[in-house]
C-alpha cells in the first residue's frame, strides 16, 4: 500500500513538506481520475491513493507532471514524494535509500514491548537502530518510548544523510560505518534494545526484487549473502558485547529463513525467540542477553 494521504507527522516535521492541493472540490476529483487513469496504465496497483497522494504533495502543476512522469517511469511512490508512513509517523525518504516496509512495524511493536519494560526501571532506555536506512526504526522507537539514548549507524553515506534528518528531533545521533565499528565505544554493554533491520534477501534473489527496490535502493541494504543471513551473522556475533544484561537485539528475516536465523541468534549467546504477523507478512527473531 502507499502511504497515507495525511499521515501524522513527527515532533519537528521530519517528512518532506507538503504542498497545497492544487484545486478543490469538483476538479480535485477529475484531477484524482486524470492522474490515476495515467498510473493505473504505468501497472500501478493503488492507482488512486497514488494519485490523491501526488496532488497533495505537488506545488504547482509542473512539479505534479514531473511527479507522475517519475512515479509512471517506476520511480517508488516514496522518493518521488519524499517521504513513507511507517508506525504512524511520516519519515523523509530520500533517493536511493531503503524505503521503511510496513512489515518491519512487527520489529518495532515488539521492540517496543520490551522498551517499556526495561523503561519501568526509571532510566532512558539506550537505542540502537543498526543498518538504520532512513532511520524509520529508531524514529518509531522514540516515539513509542519518549525518553531514551537514541543512536543509528549505516554504511551508506545518503542513508546517514536522510536518517539524521528523520532522527534530529528525537535527539538521536546518526554514524556512518560498518555494523558496530560506527558506534562510539561508550555504549558498549548499554544497549538495551539493538534493532538491525539488516538485508536479508539471498544474492541469487536480488535480481527477482520488483523494480523499485532492485533499481531504486542500495544494492548494500538488499543484498544478505549465498542464504541471505551472512549480514545477520555478522551482527549476532558481535550483539552481547554491546547488549546490557536483559537486553535483546530485534532482527528481520524470511519466513523460511526462521529455524536458521535463530540458530544464528543462539550461536552468539543470545537466548532466542520469534514473532510472526500473518497480517504483515513478517517474521522477527529477538535475542535477548541473559541477565548475569
Amino acid at each position: 500500500m502507499p502511504p497515507s494521504a495525511q499521515p501524522p507527522v513527527t515532533p519537528g516535521d521530519t517528512g518532506a513538506p507538503a504542498g497545497p492541493s492544487l484545486a478543490a472540490g469538483a476538479s480535485i476529483s477529475a484531477s484524482v481520475d486524470g492522474v490515476a487513469a495515467r498510473l493505473r496504465a504505468a501497472g500501478c496497483v493503488f492507482a488512486e491513493d497514488e494519485a490523491r497522494i501526488l496532488l497533495d504533495s505537488a506545488r504547482d502543476p509542473a512539479e505534479l507532471a514531473a511527479m507522475v512522469a517519475a512515479r509512471a517511469g517506476g520511480d517508488p511512490l516514496e522518493h518521488v514524494v519524499g517521504w513513507a508512513e511507517f508506525c504512524g509517523l511520516r519519515i523523509a525518504v530520500d533517493r536511493g535509500v531503503f524505503v521503511p516496509r510496513r512489515r518491519t512495524e512487527l520489529l518495532v511493536r515488539e521492540a517496543a514491548a520490551l522498551g517499556r519494560t526495561l523503561a519501568a526501571g526509571g532510566e532512558p532506555v539506550v537505542v540502537v537502530d543498526l543498518c538504520c536506512g532512513s532511520g524509520a526504526v529508531g524514529a518509531a522507537l522514540a516515539a513509542a518510548l519518549g525518553r531514551t539514548v537514541l543512536h543509528a549507524a549505516d554504511v551508506d553515506p545518503a542513508a546517514v544523510a536522510c536518517a539524521a534528518r528523520n532522527l534530529g528531533p528525537a535527539g538521536g545521533q546518526v554514524h556512518q560505518g560498518d555494523l558496530f565499528d560506527a558506534l562510539p565505544a561508550r555504549l558498549r554493554g548499554t544497549v538495551g534494545l539493538l534493532a538491525a533491520n539488516v538485508p536479508y534477501v539471498p544474492t541469487a534473489a536480488v535480481g527477482l526484487l520488483p523494480s523499485e527496490a532492485r533499481d531504486h535502493e542500495a544494492p548494500v541494504a538488499l543484498d544478505g549473502g549465498p542464504d541471505g543471513l551472512d549480514v545477520m551473522r555478522r551482527v549476532a556475533a558481535r550483539a552481547a558485547r554491546w547488549l546490557a544484561p536483559g537486553g535483546s537485539l530485534l532482527v528481520e528475516a524470511g519466513e523460511r529463513q526462521a529455524r536458521t536465523a535463530a540458530r544464528v541468534l543462539a550461536a552468539g549467546g543470545l537466548t532466542t525467540r520469534t514473532a510472526t504477523d500473518d497480517d504483515l507478512g513478517a517474521t522477527v527473531l529477538i535475542g535477548t542477553r541473559p541477565r548475569g
